[in-house]
């Protein structure tokens, strides 16, 4: 005589009769408020059902700190979107585009509250090209601005163009900046083939302002307005 082997219910079998049977707790409502498991807010027992609720509220209070995030990040956007709009009607009101590099670094300085701010531009019209802001930028420096197609944000490597900021941190007995953003300046759209005619560089002491990690969407408007406003030098 032989006998079939029955194998145990495990865990899973029952996780899944429940999940299969839906009317069981109807049916069997007793059951919710005798069931007591641990709090995990402390050594007490719970009944399922406050269990249950222990975890929508904390799933609520998770929702509530992303919307205030988002709330957060919203009101910071308006905020810079804002000083862009001021910034480009700064420009515009720009007469002489022998000033147009000066407004540039101005505005930067004071609406987004960069400690360092320079930008050099090169091929420009015969007017212009003893200006101060064509000086400095060379060969290297112009190829490296062609080939970022948005811009960089990082610490200070030494690159080339740290040092017109280097310059302005002295005059002004400024610390030397310890993060930069390089912004090319071409005409059209920052990520085409154009070659890049000038370079907008920020600068901070805080290691953190202009990190590898931060978004870019701003900056690129930034520099695609900077551009546009420059390209009058031409």
């Amino acid at each position: 005589m032989t006998t079939s082997h029955i194998p145990p219910i495990t865990e899973d079998d029952i996780a899944q009769f429940l999940t299969n049977t839906p009317g069981f707790f109807e049916r069997h409502a007793e059951v919710l408020a005798s069931v007591q498991i641990t709090s995990p807010h402390g050594a007490r027992a719970v009944s399922l059902q406050e269990r249950q609720a222990e975890m929508l509220r904390e799933k609520i209070k998770g929702l509530e700190h992303r919307i205030m995030e988002m709330v957060r990040n919203s009101t910071e956007n308006a905020a810079i979107a804002h000083k862009v709009h001021q910034w480009t009607s700064a420009l515009l009101q720009v007469r002489d585009p022998f000033d147009l590099p000066q407004a540039v670094v101005d505005g930067v300085r004071s609406l987004f509250d960069v400690p360092q701010a320079a930008v050099r531009v090169w091929e420009v019209a015969a007017p212009y090209i003893d200006a101060d802001f064509t000086q400095g930028a060379s060969d290297d420096a112009r190829a490296f601005a062609s080939s970022l197609t948005m811009p960089f944000c990082g610490p200070n490597l030494g690159f080339e163009p740290a040092g017109w900021l280097a310059q302005q941190a002295q005059e002004e007995g400024g610390e030397p900046a310890q993060s930069l953003a390089l912004l090319p300046l071409r005409a059209g759209a920052i990520d085409s083939a154009t070659p890049a005619f000038g370079l907008l560089v920020l600068g901070s002491p805080d290691p953190q302002r202009f990190d590898a990690t931060m978004g870019t969407d701003f900056l690129a408007r930034m520099a695609e307005l900077a551009s546009a406003a420059l390209l009058r030098l031409q």
